[in-house]
């Protein structure tokens, strides 16, 4: 790269603004705030475009859900390099620096210096269908979690005959309304074929349903991105974290939770079908737990194993194989 090239900018997003940081050319680091709507985005990128002279530019901004997606696709399509990082790399890296202040403006100049030094990996816009897959599946949970509510609310309402009605019509209208989006989500996936194809494979996994297949599709995208499905499972946050240190410290192994939650959290009850129903799943989980590992950790290491089985039949374009015999590892080494 030239030295125009290296010139970073530093975002720290927040629901309604955006903390922007440029390095300038003496190393200096100007500051500027921009909201962050359509109009936003658009002042942003004239802004360093008349600081720099160039649409080459890296951008860095922490992974901070809705918040961040819209911004990074509009520096995307404006032709700036765009990275997407995992706020706990930039925790590390801040403690490694000893920050002390902790303002949405230090935040973006952070940023600037995160890029700059860690150069991460581009970040890859999601293409339309994509996005409008994740609006509609997001749009879904948040019914059925609505929805939970209210049952919930309905079982403490047991003698006020008035507030019941009132929970059990709202509990009508928000399943009405969830079963138009289920419909409204398997004929998005069927009018585009990749998607289609991708969840046909998905579904071919005993223990995952077209829920699941919607969610990967939404929350993952292409998973051919990664490198290998150990790649995914650290996106994801269900790889192991060991706690062993010299002689005294033998803690018990989690998974690390540090990665994607929504998906994480999708995984729990398809691990539990698939630990009865998928030949693969269902033996892992059984030499785990005749090896000492308690139930909980039995489960976690099936949600890996189920994501290991995601990766593999959409990197190899096959469905799902229970005569497959994959290479015997532990779970603490990462299988």
């Amino acid at each position: 790269m030239n030295g125009i090239a290296e010139r970073w900018v530093g975002i720290d997003v927040g629901k309604s603004k955006l903390d922007v940081a440029l390095l300038n050319d003496l190393g200096k680091v100007r500051s500027h705030v921009f909201l962050n709507d359509s109009k936003g985005h658009a002042a942003l990128i004239g802004w360093v475009r008349a600081r720099t002279g160039s649409d080459s530019v890296r951008v860095c901004m922490e992974a901070t859900g809705p918040y961040c997606e819209a911004p990074a696709i509009a520096l995307a399509d404006a032709g700036f390099v765009v990275s997407v990082v995992n706020p706990a790399r930039v925790k590390g890296f801040a403690q490694s620096e000893l920050v002390r202040n902790k303002t949405d403006r230090a935040d973006a100049a952070l940023l600037v210096r995160f890029g700059q030094t860690m150069q991460p990996e581009a970040w890859i816009a999601p293409p339309v269908e994509l996005r409008e897959l994740r609006a509609l599946v997001d749009r879904l949970q948040s019914l059925k979690d609505m929805h939970q509510q209210e049952t919930n609310r309905l079982e403490g309402a047991m003698n006020q005959p008035g507030m019941r009605v009132s929970i059990e019509s709202h509990l009508q209208w928000l399943q009405a309304n969830i079963k138009e989006l289920e419909r409204q989500i398997d004929d998005h996936i069927d009018r585009h074929p990749g998607l289609r194809e991708d969840a046909r494979l998905i579904t071919s996994i005993p223990g995952l349903g077209s829920t699941n297949a919607a969610k990967v599709l939404a929350y993952i995208g292409d998973v051919r991105r990664f490198k290998s499905g150990k790649a995914l499972a650290a996106f994801i946050g269900v790889t192991p974290k060991l706690k062993l240190s010299g002689s005294s410290v033998r803690g018990r192994s989690t998974i690390s939770r540090s990665g994607h939650a929504g998906m994480r959290h999708s995984l729990f009850m398809p691990a539990m079908v698939a630990r009865k129903h998928n030949p693969l799943v269902s033996a892992f989980g059984d030499r785990l737990k005749d090896s000492g590992h308690v139930p909980k950790a039995v489960i976690a290491a099936c949600m890996h194993k189920l994501v290991l089985l995601i990766y593999g039949v959409l990197n190899s374009s096959t469905p799902f194989d229970p005569n497959f015999r994959p290479p015997r590892l532990d779970f603490q080494d990462g299988i």
